[in-house]
């Protein structure tokens, strides 16, 4: 088989399905150096992919477009690529596989009804069963198509020097240490309390750590984060809606510590080597846990009271039988309270943010 020229990855889930992708881009960057390596994301998550040093350029397609939009689109796919690897199950990331490329590979959905077409029309396709971590079955794919796995994730970057993270900050990040809170997942169901934050920052600025805060532009987080800050009484850095993706992920590099729920921004810190606590709930950490850099040494276990991978030590409230449920929380949808989160105490938050603290600054005195 020709050694291909051109490659298109197509990755259309949301920001953290796109962070979660980048080892396979990079096994195939290794595979072929010689080739063009393009990605196709939904708009508004190209950011993942700023700066990737493996990409020639990101495409985006809009994940509710007119039939005009999508008609250009197909123009501009059609067979432009020697190869396409599509890094989802579903139909729309195939359809495209099939308009970009003639030799195609990619992952399976496990039921026959939606699989048997994708199937056919796949020079190479594994199939990626629901309860299995998704670089799982990116190694698999890699194996399959005969080139070696790279586990490494790669993290965006915007680039920014030292001296223009003074102004964003207001502080010498070079010189004074910091921590970084990410308050508000993108669904109520995996919010921690706000007591919890209160005590957690309280302890930092105790400890001489300055509090950063992150977060997007969205009004209703925004609002969150104003309410759980309006009762702190702890100095704050509040650079919500401030930053882009990968401008997060270069501040997250300088950072000492990162403490997040299950969010896209949790996955980022760890991808960028910070010393990271994962505050888990109903979320199953053996198929979303967050990737150290450097991949997996093991693999998480379904609920353990505290799991450390490289980097990351991620938490879960196991006092619970149902934890974790794969849920939208106890009431079943977005907006439903999790008490499985609610239950977590800031104490053990507290600890595993010590410890964390305390090898990150190991790990950079080795």
């Amino acid at each position: 088989m020709s050694e291909p020229r051109s490659i298109l990855v197509i990755s259309l889930r949301f920001m953290g399905d796109v962070l979660l992708s980048t080892p396979l881009i990079r096994s195939l960057h290794a595979a072929h150096p010689g080739a063009a390596i393009d990605a196709l994301v939904f708009a508004g998550t190209e950011s993942v992919l700023e700066g990737n040093p493996d990409l020639r350029q990101v495409l985006t397609a809009e994940s509710r477009a007119p039939r005009r939009a999508q008609a250009a689109l197909w123009r501009r796919l059609w067979r432009k690529y020697d190869l396409a690897v599509v890094a989802e199950t579903g139909d729309r990331p195939h359809v495209y596989g099939w308009l970009a490329a003639r030799r195609r590979a990619g992952l399976l959905p496990p039921q026959w009804e939606k699989r048997w077409w994708k199937q056919l029309s796949l020079t190479c396709g594994v199939v990626s069963p629901p309860e299995q971590a998704r670089p799982l079955s990116y190694e698999r794919l890699a194996q399959a198509m005969g080139i070696a796995w790279k586990p490494e994730m790669v993290a965006p970057s915007a680039g920014m020097p030292a001296i223009a993270w003074r102004d964003v900050l207001g502080f010498d990040a070079e010189r004074e240490r910091f921590a970084v809170l990410h308050l508000a997942p993108r669904f109520r169901y995996k919010r921690w309390h706000a007591a919890g934050w209160h005590a957690l920052m309280a302890w930092l600025h105790r400890e001489g750590l300055r509090v950063v805060i992150t977060g997007g532009p969205g009004e209703d987080e925004r609002a969150y984060v104003r309410q759980v800050l309006a009762g702190a009484n702890t100095p704050v850095t509040d650079l919500g809606g401030r930053l882009r993706f990968a401008q997060t992920a270069d501040l997250l590099r300088r950072a000492a510590l990162f403490v997040g729920p299950d969010t896209a921004t949790t996955h980022l810190a760890a991808a960028c080597a910070t010393p990271t606590v994962a505050l888990f709930g109903p979320t199953d950490p053996r198929l979303w846990g967050p990737l150290p850099r450097d991949g997996l040494e093991r693999p998480y276990e379904k609920v353990v009271a505290l799991q450390r991978r490289g980097n990351v030590a991620l938490l879960q409230e196991p006092s619970l039988p149902c934890v974790p449920c794969q849920e939208e929380g106890c009431e079943k949808h977005r907006e439903s309270r999790s008490d499985c989160l609610d239950r977590m105490s800031a104490a053990r938050v507290i600890d595993a943010a010590r410890e964390a603290v305390s090898r990150g600054v190991a790990s950079a005195r080795s």
